[in-house]
């Protein structure tokens, strides 16, 4: 399975915010640095995990973002099925339109409990178990989407 953008900038966004100290508020642009992702893309990111309650933005002159607590506790699988905007794994259509085979076509319903089954496999996975505090400042994280080798 392949994560989107979007899904992975979200995910290093959080386990970023997770490796910090609390007191600590980065700005949604140190964020964008941090993460090594344009300042658009992460403030976007930003908005939509404090609609979900995994993040929380302090305005003002001293503010910033930090995780929330219910951040901590995200699963990865939970996040993902959130993010994810693919409805179908498969597109089921071709140059010519809908594919002639969209009706009597398994492969469609299989793909999709394999996508189902990987969101499960992350269900036991929480943003706090994949980088923690640590005394010597932010983790460097880097997530990729592409095969090894």
């Amino acid at each position: 399975m392949r994560i989107n953008s979007f899904s992975d900038v979200s995910l290093r966004l959080l386990m970023v915010l997770n490796s910090m100290p609390d007191d600590e508020l980065p700005t949604t642009r140190e964020l964008a640095e941090q993460v090594g992702t344009p300042y658009n893309h992460v403030s976007k990111a930003v908005l939509k995990l404090r609609q979900m309650g995994l993040v929380e933005a302090i305005r003002g002159r001293s503010g910033g973002v930090r995780i929330s607590p219910s951040g901590k506790q995200a699963t990865v699988g939970r996040v993902l099925r959130v993010l994810d905007d693919h409805t179908d794994v498969a597109e089921c259509k071709t140059d010519m339109g809908e594919c002639p085979l969209v009706h009597d076509c398994g492969l469609r319903g299989a793909l999709n409990h394999a996508r189902e089954a990987f969101y499960a496999s992350l269900d036991n996975v929480t943003i706090y178990s994949l980088a923690r505090k640590t005394n010597n400042g932010p983790i460097p994280v880097t997530l990729s989407t592409s095969r090894p080798g």
